[in-house]
């Protein structure tokens, strides 16, 4: 009965930045659980690469071009793909930059736009977009990604921007979530800790970061991409049917202290 609860079959699931890193082990996570796929990305050599991934593993898989910062083409991108798959049931906010260490006196205008726009915005503008149609249906399922730095600020790195953003994608989540409960649409976040992936693999190897990061983590260990995609898997599916403007730590306990 519970395991059942996790059979995403028939439905349809989104998701943003799907080429690689969280994005793409959630792609195989959510396809593993039966439903069908569609990713998207801004770079087309990593969402070809992705999607090329997905069908060796055996998966079919949509892929699409897509500028999250680009509210137009969010747009006709949600509208396309609800009229391909007679819906989109489920849909995955995860598209996300992080930015080298810059205090915050000597942030420049535009890593600091750069970054809100396409955490933030672009996380809004999805979820406005695949919301209007979820809500036209009275159902559907959205799981942005924040970060655990929405929740603490970061040491020994600088990072204002990164943190700020993340804690608006926590708070716009909740409030989305307050919105739209009683119309069906569920709207969750998953926290992240340190991830082996491409965007935060340069700090691992970084003598002034990487014992700060492991001191402060209890697990002693940074977590993998598919441990992220399994938190996501739960809260966009039946199995967390009473979850809504819930954000998911999943940190390896760095929160704990």
């Amino acid at each position: 009965m519970y395991l059942g609860k996790y059979d995403l079959t028939g439905q349809t699931a989104f998701i943003t930045g799907g080429g690689r890193g969280i994005g793409l082990a959630t792609a195989t996570a959510l396809a593993e659980a039966g439903a069908g796929v569609v990713i998207s990305d801004i770079d087309p050599a990593v969402l070809e690469a992705g999607r090329a991934e997905l069908l060796a593993a055996g998966h079919e898989v949509g892929a699409v071009l897509l500028d999250i910062t680009d509210p137009d083409a969010v747009g006709r991108v949600a509208a396309e793909a609800n009229a391909r798959h007679g819906g989109v049931d489920i849909l995955i906010a995860n598209a996300g930059i992080a930015w080298p260490d810059t205090g915050g006196e000597d942030m420049s205008d535009d890593a600091w736009r750069k970054v809100v726009d396409i955490d933030l915005n672009g996380t809004f503008w999805s979820c406005r977009e695949f919301g209007r149609p979820m809500l036209e249906r009275g159902r559907g399922s959205i799981v942005t990604v924040g970060s655990m730095s929405g929740v603490i600020s970061n040491k020994p790195q600088r990072q204002a921007h990164y943190n700020a953003a993340k804690a608006g994608v926590h708070h716009m989540t909740r409030s989305l979530a307050g919105e739209w409960a009683a119309r069906g649409v569920r709207v969750n976040s998953v926290a992240p800790t340190y991830v082996d992936t491409l965007m935060s693999r340069g700090g691992f190897d970084d003598p002034t970061l990487m014992p700060h990061w492991m001191e402060g983590t209890p697990m002693k260990r940074v977590a993998r991409a598919d441990e992220i995609a399994s938190a996501i898997l739960f809260l966009a599916s039946d199995a967390a049917s009473a979850c809504t403007g819930t954000v998911l730590l999943v940190d390896c306990g760095y929160t704990i202290w």
